[in-house]
């Protein structure tokens, strides 16, 4: 039999493997509730008029060739002046959304063996580009006590010689916490004093419901700097796969950055007619966004509110994008996993376990998808509340 290398056994993906078994549940005639998975046009929100209409154009026009492999000029001129600080075009390289942009950013540092620090909880992604890599993925925690704070001294505790790398989520996915400017530079200051490169993942840095998003490249000149962003979440097309990653520090990674062209050489380019949706995106109207938050604002706010009446729950109030994660004070046959599971299983309300994410040892999570409409969301509660009502018998 001919069978994988092992270390491809580490490439997890729990959003969708707690999918796969609310599929068999809904075959076996169990509607299913989805609150699992961060897509906005799952719901009711849809992709703004003109970047619709840029792409139509683009392939009216016969823009389904080949793009260079960097990515089409006028996105990435688009994408180069519209972060902060500005940067030059070439430093800009669009890519199959921001999975890829990560997966060639990490290939192009990390040799097996080396270390990557990741959040806990994170995003799963960043665990299974580290396992295939066969790069080690070394947590640091994220503060729950303290709003999920990015802990400058959990960060620091965490650098080994090995390491190289260092990801940012910020806000953050699944706990939807936002980042402080001293939060940033604290651990900017880590990644200075031990030589890291930093890869800031911002690509729910529109979605905010109070405060202001702080760009980590507005913090440091002297750091290795990478960010990565796309239209996927803010601008509602998540399916178009239409990512960046910027180098904001190209002279301190010039082997860095002819890995990555290297790279996208080798897989030709990215979904060409779709890039051209990008300088209407980062150019055009913004209206989309306040019709956005507001939905996303009252959802927010309902979540919490439910949450915080269930007994055994506790939550951190989300400041940014759409995801909540709930921690519970009580043990559950075969950890959150089995928590989710059974959910679904008996009422067809669908979440994902907190251990898909990260999360401190002994502490038991699931994250909540507030995207789903008002309506929605009050049936996913209310048969939450009913679980844990006849759990408690």
């Amino acid at each position: 039999m001919v069978q994988a290398p092992s270390h491809l056994a580490h490439v997890k993906y729990a959003i969708r493997n707690i999918a796969a078994e609310a599929a068999r549940v809904e075959a076996a005639g169990t509607p299913i509730v989805h609150c699992n998975i961060g897509d906005p046009l799952k719901f009711d929100f849809r992709t703004p008029p003109h970047l619709v209409e840029a792409v139509t154009r683009a392939l009216a026009d016969a823009k389904s060739h080949y793009v260079p492999s960097a990515g089409v000029t006028e996105a990435r001129v688009a994408v180069a002046a519209s972060v902060r600080p500005p940067v030059r075009p070439e430093d800009v390289f669009i890519t199959s959304g921001v999975s890829e942009a990560l997966d060639l950013a990490l290939t192009a540092l990390l040799a097996p063996g080396d270390e990557v620090l990741l959040p806990r909880p994170g995003y799963p992604l960043y665990n299974a580009i580290a396992a295939r890599l066969q790069a080690k993925a070394v947590p640091y925690d994220l503060d729950e006590a303290r709003g999920w704070a990015l802990d400058t001294e959990a960060v620091a505790a965490a650098v080994t010689p090995r390491c190289k790398a260092l990801v940012l989520c910020n806000p953050n996915n699944p706990t939807g916490a936002v980042a402080t400017r001293a939060q940033l530079e604290g651990v900017l200051e880590v990644a200075r004093r031990h030589g890291l490169v930093v890869l800031s993942d911002e690509i729910y840095d529109r979605l905010l419901f109070e405060g202001a998003h702080v760009p980590t490249a507005t913090l440091a000149t002297d750091v290795p700097l990478i960010t990565l962003n796309g239209l996927s979440k803010a601008y509602l097309a998540p399916g178009w796969r239409v990512g960046w990653l910027v180098f904001h520090t190209p002279a301190l990674m010039p082997d860095v950055i002819a890995a990555v062209q290297r790279l996208t050489d080798a897989r030709l380019c990215g979904p060409g007619p779709f890039q051209y949706a990008v300088r209407p995106a980062l150019e055009g109207p913004q209206d989309h966004l306040a019709e956005a938050l507001a939905k996303l604002r009252a959802r927010r706010d309902l979540t919490v509110a439910r949450l915080r009446a269930l007994p055994h729950v506790s939550v951190v109030s989300p400041q940014g994008a759409f995801y909540a994660l709930p921690s519970l004070d009580r043990d559950w046959p075969g950890g959150d996993e089995g928590f989710v599971l059974d959910l679904v299983r008996q009422t067809g309300v669908l979440f994902v376990h907190g251990e898909g994410f990260g999360q401190r040892p002994g502490t038991r999570h699931f994250r909540v998808v507030f995207l789903p409409p008002e309506p929605v969301l009050t049936k996913a509660f209310d048969g939450l509340q009913r679980f844990l009502g006849a759990a408690r018998t």
